[in-house]
């Protein structure tokens, strides 16, 4: 066979990449929230376990999350033992941020301008005296929010940070406990998988953050904060979703850069709440 017609069976042979396939989507890495805390009980405290669980566990030693504090929170934050664990938290490596700074788990959309500013300042302050430095983030309660209250965070310097995966752990009427663990995850990473499919979340040092929200005063989910993190790995394996070679954030300013890029940054953007809450607040 002459060369030239050996050369062209040859190229003709090779696959060709298409110039319109998509690219292949970045590996997940979970970032892990936790709402409400810090626990007040000077007992079997469900904060410390959740502390203690993440530094050492079967899945991934060494894991910082983020924990959206409630600085004064009657039997939380506004304790002695809560002031304590928060300066543990803001120690051990974490993200300290705020949830709120009232008696109770007050709702931001509900309070005035006025009322809502004083109330950021209080938890800014206060955070910034537990821990040496001013907060980042900032959760809404019951993810409430609108215009309004958004561009308060941002006048105080505070991005708001919601979630994509949500353990239903709140408690509500004193039920704290779930018999659907896997499934909802499973459930939950689909509907992610589609937008992290269609390049639609932000990659940060060459992963795809991945928010999920718990709460750290929810006592059985304290004990069992190990196999929520077994499972998270579990259904992102099973939906065929490259995870990073470490699946949780384990250094703090990786952590805060991976969840500063997945924040909402204008009320024109409209992401989707957990359960309810989306139609009850849009």
């Amino acid at each position: 066979m002459p060369l030239r017609l050996l050369l062209s069976a040859v190229l003709l042979a090779l696959p060709v990449a298409s110039p319109h396939a998509a690219p292949v989507p970045a590996p997940i890495r979970f970032v892990l929230s936790f709402d409400d805390g810090p626990s007040g009980f000077s007992g079997d405290n469900s904060t410390v376990r959740v502390l203690d669980t993440l530094a050492r566990n079967p899945v991934q030693d060494d894991i910082k999350a983020i924990f959206f504090t409630q600085t004064r929170h009657w039997h939380g934050g506004g304790t002695d033992v809560g002031r304590a664990l928060i300066r543990r938290e803001y120690a051990d490596g974490h993200v300290v941020a705020l949830h709120s700074a009232t008696a109770t788990h007050a709702n931001h959309r509900f309070m005035s301008d006025a009322d809502l500013d004083q109330s950021l300042q209080r938890g800014i302050d206060d955070l910034r005296e537990l821990t040496g430095a001013a907060p980042t983030f900032v959760r809404p309660p019951f993810w409430a929010y609108d215009a309004a209250s958004l561009a308060n965070y941002h006048r105080h310097g505070l991005h708001m940070l919601l979630t994509d995966l949500n353990a239903n752990d709140g408690k509500i009427w004193g039920i704290n406990f779930s018999w659907h663990k896997r499934s909802n995850m499973l459930a939950m990473l689909t509907a992610t998988r589609e937008r992290w499919a269609a390049g639609a979340m932000p990659v940060v040092d060459g992963n795809t953050p991945v928010v999920v929200t718990f709460h750290d005063v929810n006592t059985y989910t304290a004990r069992n904060i190990d196999t929520y993190l077994q499972i998270l790995v579990d259904v992102a394996r099973e939906l065929d979703i490259p995870v990073a070679d470490r699946p949780f954030y384990d250094e703090r300013d990786a952590l805060q850069r991976a969840a500063l890029a997945a924040t909402v940054a204008s009320a024109d953007q409209h992401p989707r709440l957990p359960g309810l809450w989306n139609w009850l607040w849009q």
